[in-house]
């Protein structure tokens, strides 16, 4: 099981995750004046949207998936400090794959539900958004565009770009990073109490 400060880390971090993409839009509606009733929609209208949603499905899934995935990595950075600072080097190995089983079983546990959510709100969302600021023939150019086979193609190497970007950066930037991490970290801790006092004076290895 995820030990209670890495459990409350990874809570923490997913609530501000979902926080900080719902603050904007909640500030705007709360200050926005009230708006006058909409047009009716149109069926057809409505079944370009409902197409549109479909065929952009797997980046709403990939969304979900990234916003479950982050804090997990995150986590997982975290912990690979406190294996260097806390754990015996003969033990390492082995703690470190429990710490990939409880995060990979948190994110197979978790992603679905989100993912799921996220394909129930997208037409109140999402579709909403397509139905007030769209005609019914831009959105049968959108349609074109979404099926067409060189974006199809594009799409399918959004994985790949990602992943190469993502590693490069990574490397790149993880000496500038690592301390600032490492620091809010232990900030945190310490304002949760989490932070063992004795870790500061543990004599060194």
């Amino acid at each position: 099981m995820l030990k209670p400060v890495a459990l409350a880390l990874l809570l923490a971090s997913l609530l501000t995750s979902v926080a900080t993409a719902q603050t904007p839009a909640a500030s705007a509606a709360a200050a926005a004046p009230a708006a006058a009733p909409a047009a009716p929609v149109s069926p057809a209208k409505k079944a370009l949207v409902a197409k549109v949603l479909l065929l952009q499905q797997p980046g709403i899934e990939a969304m979900a998936r990234t916003m479950v995935e982050q804090p997990a990595l995150q986590l997982m950075q975290q912990a690979g400090q406190a294996l260097q600072q806390r754990v015996p080097a003969e033990q390492r190995e082995a703690v470190g794959r429990e710490i990939q089983a409880d995060l990979r079983k948190y994110v197979d546990e978790t992603t679905p539900l989100v993912r799921d959510r996220a394909i129930k709100l997208a037409p109140t969302t999402i579709g909403a958004i397509l139905e007030q600021k769209m005609t019914e023939e831009e959105l049968k150019q959108v349609v074109q565009i979404l099926e067409s086979p060189a974006n199809k193609k594009f799409q399918s190497l959004s994985g790949d770009m990602q992943r190469a970007i993502a590693e490069k950066l990574v490397a790149d930037t993880q000496p500038l990073v690592q301390p600032k991490l490492q620091a809010v970290q232990q900030s945190v801790g310490k304002r949760l109490g989490l932070t063992p006092n004795a870790a500061a004076s543990a004599p060194g290895k």
